[in-house]
Formats: structure tokens, C-alpha cells, sequence
């Protein structure tokens, strides 16, 4: 009797220790928690240097390129970026050129695992060679461009691996500015 039994008490057994090591990895995920990652201000900059320069064309009538951008974390979640503009079009000689300061909130895109820049606000704006009226009234229209010109500016990506610690997979929740940096929260991604 005991022999006939062997077959169906293995593929209990079997069964029990599938299930007791999904528990254990399942309890090992919540073990490890949250964690936070600090991303310096070097960190960030150099990856903003890849993205840049941005060309775009606005009102069909402006050929708009920033370059070399510098970046600057702000109290609040927020943070600056400075960049060099020049402002093309058939009708101007030369191109104008100048600088343009401007500040956004972070947040973070999960799907797309970055931290993002967005609802930019111009703090500066200044052209070589245009009276300073003059470009305070540019300085208002390209406000209510910038949305448009830079939609949603990555001021990081995470790679995959970044978003894995000892066989758990992360996902990023929450974010920071800190006096060098941005700090961000990961938890463990929730099974699908």
C-alpha cells in the first residue's frame, strides 16, 4: 500500500517545495525593500552632453538649436538647465544667438524607466545685440513655445541592470534633489 502511494506523495512534495521556494523568493524581494540610488550631478550632466544639441523648427518660421547644456538641481524637485541657443531664419543675415536659462519639475516615467524634466519655465533669456525690452517680450513668447520645443527633456534613462539588485527587478518611484545630485527610490517591481 505505501509503494502505491510513493508517486502521488513525490508529486505532493514537489509541488510543496515549488511553492515553498516562490514564497522564499517572494519574501526575499520584500526582505531586500526599497532601496534609494544617488545620482550625481556629474552623472547627469553627462548624459545630457549625449543628448545635445536639439535642433527644432518652431511656427514653421524659426530654426531653433540649443547646445551645450549645464545643469543645476533646485530645492523643491526641481532643477535648471542652461543652455546655448541661436535662432535662425530666412529673413535674419546671421543667425541671433544668445542664452537660456530655464527651470522644470522632475518626475519619473516608469515606462520609459527615466527621470524626466517637464512644465519648463524660462528664468533668462538674453540675445547678443537685442535691446533688453525687447527680449523680455521674446522671452514670454518662447514661454509659451518651450512646451512645445522641449516636451519632456530625459535627464536620465536607467539601464536595466541599474534596476536590478540580487535577482530582484526594481522599478523607480520617487525622486529628490539633494545639494550634488538627485536621490531616487526604487522598490521591488510587483509580479504581473
Amino acid at each position: 500500500m505505501l509503494e502505491k502511494n510513493l508517486p502521488a506523495r513525490r508529486r505532493l512534495l514537489t509541488g510543496l517545495a515549488a511553492i515553498s521556494g516562490a514564497v522564499l523568493l517572494v519574501s526575499c524581494a520584500s526582505i531586500l525593500g526599497p532601496r534609494e540610488v544617488d545620482l550625481p550631478l556629474h552623472k547627469l550632466q553627462a548624459g545630457l552632453d549625449r543628448r545635445f544639441p536639439v535642433d527644432n523648427r518652431l511656427l514653421e518660421l524659426f530654426d531653433v538649436r540649443l547646445s551645450r547644456p549645464q545643469l543645476n538641481v533646485l530645492p523643491g524637485d526641481r532643477v535648471s538647465l542652461t543652455v546655448d541657443a541661436s535662432v535662425a531664419q530666412t529673413f535674419l543675415r546671421t543667425p541671433l544667438a544668445g542664452t537660456l536659462a530655464f527651470s522644470g519639475r522632475l518626475y519619473i516615467d516608469q515606462g520609459r524607466n527615466g527621470v524626466y524634466l517637464t512644465e519648463p519655465r524660462i528664468e533668462r533669456f538674453a540675445v547678443n545685440g537685442i535691446d533688453e525690452s525687447v527680449q523680455r517680450q521674446l522671452a514670454r513668447a518662447a514661454n509659451g513655445l518651450l512646451d512645445r520645443a522641449l516636451p519632456d527633456i530625459p535627464v536620465y534613462s536607467f539601464r536595466m541592470e541599474e534596476l536590478r539588485y540580487a535577482g530582484v527587478q526594481y522599478v523607480p518611484t520617487r525622486i529628490a534633489t539633494t545639494t550634488n545630485g538627485l536621490r531616487v527610490s526604487l522598490e521591488p517591481a510587483q509580479p504581473r
